[in-house]
């Protein structure tokens, strides 16, 4: 009986310590694999392992304290068998994805993992009450642990995974030298970066062969991996998106490609977090710019204040809505149809342009697009019926219908300055105007001041607001109420689709159209 009831147990426990392995491993993964993030995460994040917690804390207790064993394997039993349903997969946004790095881990988890669980069970082997309460009590440790094993797991493996990276990046700088022609752009920014790439891409595409990182494909990884599978012979440019988060990034990812020329988008609080301060975020961004060959072409926004703050002594073109620049976008007319506007450039050459894209913002990327391919030799007229082609990138601004509303879908992420640009295109429709945000993240001790700044911005727009999250919530609505904004017009919802229930079964006389600002990770 004794024995049956020890053999149900570390059933229980496999299944419960499996599980509870792989829930780490996802955030681990959400987390970028960095030991320091995952950690911080942890610490601002301890409510999300409560229930594990309390489990193991119980279970300790049940196999430290003297009782019967039988008594003690019941009790232990029936606490591995809620921590199964407690540890059972959850719904995600984004699932755990089993990459190779991440079958690595699972493999070095498993082995380990029996190593460490097969010392229970032999303990158990000469049935003596004392082995018994060990075996137990072991089992019961190595469950507590679960959560922060990923990490040791990460470290066992660490040697391996540099060696494995450094071999894909290797191959693939001595795939590029094989293309000694190719042309290679880099784009970074704060935000916007993503969307150049995607309307440069369509704008070089009326004279070049093209090949540009798909997604968001902008960490060293990333660009490794579409250069590996990718990137062909008859490629002429190359259009490298590149992301940062951390101070050196961006020289990182010009190590591996050496862009020849290099657009910088924007500059502004994001990822504050782990860059520290906005000078480190300037100083990244600006690797870019350093990196370039004497000759390499850089164009920089030049409506961005902290751009022009940083300054730039090498060549550069400079593109802007309505400002002093070298490529200037003027006489912009919006309506829920799209825009038109004209650009004229350094040496006189002026076109009017339409597309079916809103909002200043889109006008300003447009126009970087357009300085970038004109300086690669394309008349601006030869520009426009590419222009008109220009489609929304996905979840940045893009429009759709549902259920009778207008959907502005801008969930990838949010910065201060996107969720302006956000509130600015909401603000172009005639329709009873609901915004769905849980505000901003990553954004270290400004995040409440900015969140609250939102939410200020938000009450001169917004018809309706609806917030996600009960802690991210507070500083938004603080923003709100201090503007003068009613409470009554003010909802807020535990999940994203809470919120978008609410909004769905909201009566207006007027048309709604909701702004979809921002979607946490499950990180989050």
């Amino acid at each position: 009986m004794t024995l049956y009831l020890f053999f149900l147990c570390f059933t229980a426990f496999c299944f419960a310590y499996a599980l509870s392995l792989i829930d780490a491993l996802h955030f681990f993964q959400l987390n970028s694999y960095r030991f320091d993030t995952h950690i911080r995460w942890m610490l601002q994040n301890f409510n999300r392992f409560m229930p594990h917690n309390m489990l193991a804390v119980l279970l300790l207790i049940v196999t430290a304290i003297p009782m019967h064993i039988r008594l003690k394997l019941g009790l232990a039993l029936a606490l591995l068998i809620l921590a199964v349903f407690v540890e059972r997969p959850k719904k995600a946004k984004k699932p755990l994805v089993y990459t190779p790095r991440v079958k690595r881990m699972l493999v070095t988890a498993a082995v380990l993992s029996l190593v460490a669980c097969g010392v229970p069970a032999l303990l158990y082997l000469p049935a003596e009450k004392h082995h018994e309460s060990l075996a137990l009590l072991a089992l019961a440790v190595l469950y507590a642990l679960a959560p922060c094993l990923v990490l040791l797991w990460n470290l066992v493996n660490k040697p391996v995974e540099l060696s494995i990276n450094r071999y894909y990046t290797n191959d693939a700088k001595r795939i590029l030298r094989a293309c000694p022609d190719l042309k290679i752009i880099g784009i970074t920014g704060s935000y916007g970066k993503t969307s150049v790439k995607y309307y440069l891409n369509t704008l070089l595409r009326a004279r070049y062969n093209v090949l540009m990182t798909p997604e968001s494909f902008n960490t060293p990884m990333g660009v490794v991996k579409t250069i590996r599978g990718s990137l062909k012979a008859t490629h002429e440019i190359f259009i490298c998106e590149m992301g940062a988060k951390w101070v050196g990034d961006i020289k990182e990812l010009c190590d591996i490609v050496h862009p020849q020329h290099g657009v910088i988008t924007s500059i502004g609080p994001q990822h504050l977090e782990t860059f520290g301060s906005l000078d480190n975020v300037k100083k990244t961004k600006f690797e870019l710019a350093d990196a370039l060959p004497e000759g390499g072409m850089l164009f920089l926004n030049g409506d961005d204040d902290n751009i022009r703050d940083h300054g730039c002594e090498r060549p550069h073109f400079t593109y802007s809505v309505g400002g002093d620049a070298d490529y200037v976008a003027s006489d912009v007319k919006a309506s829920s149809r799209g825009t038109t506007f004209t650009v004229t450039a350094p040496n006189g050459e002026s076109e009017t342009f339409s597309t079916r894209l809103l909002g200043r913002h889109n006008v300003l990327n447009i126009t970087g697009a357009i300085a970038v391919s004109h300086q690669f030799g394309i008349p601006l007229k030869a520009l426009k019926g590419q222009v008109r082609k220009l489609e929304g990138v996905p979840h940045r601004l893009q429009l759709s219908e549902k259920n009778g509303m207008t959907i502005i879908d801008d969930a990838y992420n949010a910065n201060p300055s996107g969720t302006k640009a956000a509130l600015d295109t909401l603000a172009l429709f005639d329709s009873y105007k609901i915004l769905v945000t849980p505000g901003m993240v990553e954004l270290g001790e400004k995040q409440d001041e900015l969140n609250r700044e939102f939410g200020k911005n938000a009450a001169a727009v917004c018809d309706y607001v609806v917030l996600v999250g009960r802690r991210q919530a507070e500083p938004i609505e603080a923003g709100l109420l201090e503007a003068g904004y009613s409470k009554k017009k003010i909802f807020i919802a535990d999940t994203i689709q809470d919120a978008l229930s609410h909004v769905f079964a909201m009566s207006t006389e007027q048309p709604k159209v909701v702004l979809l600002e921002n979607d946490l990770p499950d990180n989050y």
